[in-house]
């Protein structure tokens, strides 16, 4: 049986060797093919990190093929990124907005409005709509998180629809 056979990557030892032989040919290699923008030792700190996730898979024979190769396309794609970001960043947004300026009032208004109308909310009230609404949990989730019944649960936020309908009955809400 081959000595390749026998040693096994994912032992510190035979890995602290693979990374003493080949990481400054992995770093040089990458820095002269692309450059020092790419970042070339994090790539190649990043292959080698590959290959430890990748230990029971590449045997000592390949481990130099496969951490050249994957620090490669790892700047390849670092690349490609880095072009869709120019590409971003050629493009200006536009500074205009089809809102109208009594529209942008109204917005204004109607969230302080909102705001207040949540304060004047009970502490159990004001929970359980947040829960609901803003961070989406069913009402199952809320009435185990808060030790209540799912019907209590209920009742806070149907009644904190009722409050919030009367504060803000000028505004049509749903």
């Amino acid at each position: 049986m081959s000595k390749d056979l026998k040693e096994d990557i994912c032992e510190e030892t035979v890995f602290e060797r693979v990374y003493n032989k080949y990481s400054k040919d992995l770093n040089d290699f990458l820095y002269y093919k692309y450059g020092a923008q790419y970042n070339p030792s994090d790539k190649a700190q990043d292959a080698f990190m590959k290959l430890w996730d990748n230990c029971k898979k590449v045997t000592l024979s390949k481990a130099k093929s496969f951490l050249f190769t994957v620090a490669n396309n790892m700047m390849l794609n670092e690349i490609k990124h880095q072009k869709v970001v120019m590409k971003f960043e050629k493009e200006t947004p536009k500074k205009y907005t089809n809102e109208t300026p009594e529209f942008l009032l109204e917005k204004e208004q109607y969230f302080e409005r909102y705001q207040a109308v949540l304060e004047s909310l009970t502490e159990e009230q004001r929970v359980a709509f947040l829960l609901s609404k803003v961070e989406g949990k069913k009402h199952a989730e809320i009435a185990e998180m808060l030790g209540v019944t799912k019907k209590v649960v209920e009742y806070r936020i149907y009644s904190a629809f009722d409050k919030l309908k009367e504060g803000l009955g000028d505004f049509k809400i749903k």
